[in-house]
């Protein structure tokens, strides 16, 4: 089989990658590991930025979105129980974002894919890249135990960070750059109605929570705790207990509490790649980089990634330039380190480290950034302009 370009990987940078190409008249074929059902279930951020909306309105897979999710103009910043609003459409010039689970982004990307003949292929076994420094790479994989060979002019490695596309580049020429963080979130999705109608993010003395939401009627929170906890010793009722501390006295009298349907510990990181293209393989999304999930930027990322390398690509079969191509690593680099300064910035100000004691210098540095915060128009128009998300 043949295509122009092969995209490793079918969660939302890969099918949107391939539905923007194949507005442009562009062929490629997903190949995914997983199984439909497996992808689409996986529980992700819900918080897409401004430019983020627009792609997928550009690809034409809004419509459920605009239904169900949830436009937000602000977000809450509370400390030890002291709430503070952030404006974000006043600070911005107009600037929101949207409320919608990745996994909804998936399953509409998905669908649009089945609807207009995209070829996504799961359960595509023991993928591996060939000849990515030559002008005819190509890609072999397994499907229902037969061998199989994909010749492409370009690979996309949308496959995440245990995926092959990025150690598929050679170790000599990949530079990577991590910060592992000394704590995890702890999780919680329940159906029950979100205490508050936007986020807050909450900076306690017993350590960070958020409370967030997937629709009007399912709700997502989150506690900081030791990366190594075990889940059997937070049944619901502790975590909602703790979440009432931490979130303060006015989310703790709005909170539904109700069974929880998923629960997790997440670690985090920030996590870099450098660079983002070799030969003919380029990087997108969770290949190339990682992010606290604090601000949700990690899915708004892989976003921003996939409309540099369409236009890259565009550009390439429209007009023979490979310019595009040439500049995508720098670009989207350019912009991932953007986003992971104010992932790292926003994890700092909120969440209790081993220096932040309640009487420890590190303990006030947090106090004083966040009553500058406070105070400043100034301040909380940079806290906006970085949360809705740069242009790309």
């Amino acid at each position: 089989m043949r295509t122009q370009v092969a995209i490793i990987g079918g969660g939302p940078a890969g099918l949107l990658l391939q539905q923007l190409l194949h507005l442009a008249g562009i062929e490629s074929v997903v190949l995914e590991q997983r199984s439909r059902d497996y992808v689409e279930a996986r529980i992700r951020a819900g918080v897409l930025e401004t430019s983020a909306v627009r792609l997928l309105e550009q690809v034409g897979v809004d419509a459920r979105m605009k239904r169900e999710g949830l436009i937000h103009d602000g977000f809450a910043l509370a400390v030890d129980g002291q709430v503070h609003r952030i404006d974000l459409k006043g600070l911005t010039g107009g600037s929101t974002v949207m409320v919608y689970g990745q996994t909804e982004v998936t399953k509409d990307l998905n669908d649009a894919a089945a609807a207009r003949g995209t070829p996504v292929i799961f359960e595509a076994q023991d993928v591996a890249l060939h000849d990515l420094k030559t002008d005819t790479p190509f890609v072999t994989y397994a499907k229902d135990g037969v061998a199989q060979r994909l010749d492409c002019d370009f690979v996309a490695g949308c496959d995440g960070y245990h995926g092959v596309s990025r150690p598929s580049i050679p170790a000599e020429v990949l530079r990577s750059f991590e910060r592992v963080y000394p704590f995890g979130w702890l999780g919680i999705l329940a159906d029950v109605p979100p205490c508050d109608h936007e986020l807050i993010y909450s900076n306690h003395e017993r350590g960070f929570a958020l409370a967030s939401m997937r629709s009007n009627v399912r709700s997502r929170y989150y506690i900081q705790t030791p990366v190594d906890a075990d889940l059997a010793d937070w049944p619901d009722d502790k975590i909602w207990d703790e979440l009432a501390l931490r979130l303060g006295p006015k989310a703790a009298a709005s909170m539904t509490r109700g069974e929880s349907i998923e629960k997790s510990i997440a670690p985090l990181r920030s996590f870099v790649a450098e660079p983002m293209r070799w030969g003919r393989l380029f990087l997108a999304g969770d290949a190339a980089h990682i992010v606290p999930p604090t601000g949700a930027k990690g899915l708004n990322l892989a976003a921003s990634d996939v409309h540099y390398l369409s236009e890259a690509l565009i550009a390439f079969y429209a007009k023979g330039s490979s310019d595009g191509i040439e500049a995508y690593s720098a670009k989207a680099l350019a912009r991932v380190w953007k986003a992971e300064r104010f992932s790292w910035w926003f994890t700092g100000l909120t969440h209790r480290f081993p220096d932040t004691d309640t009487d420890a210098f590190g303990r006030r540095m947090q106090r004083a950034e966040i009553d500058y915060i406070v105070s400043s128009r100034a301040a909380q128009m940079t806290v906006a302009e970085n949360y809705v998300g740069l242009p790309y």
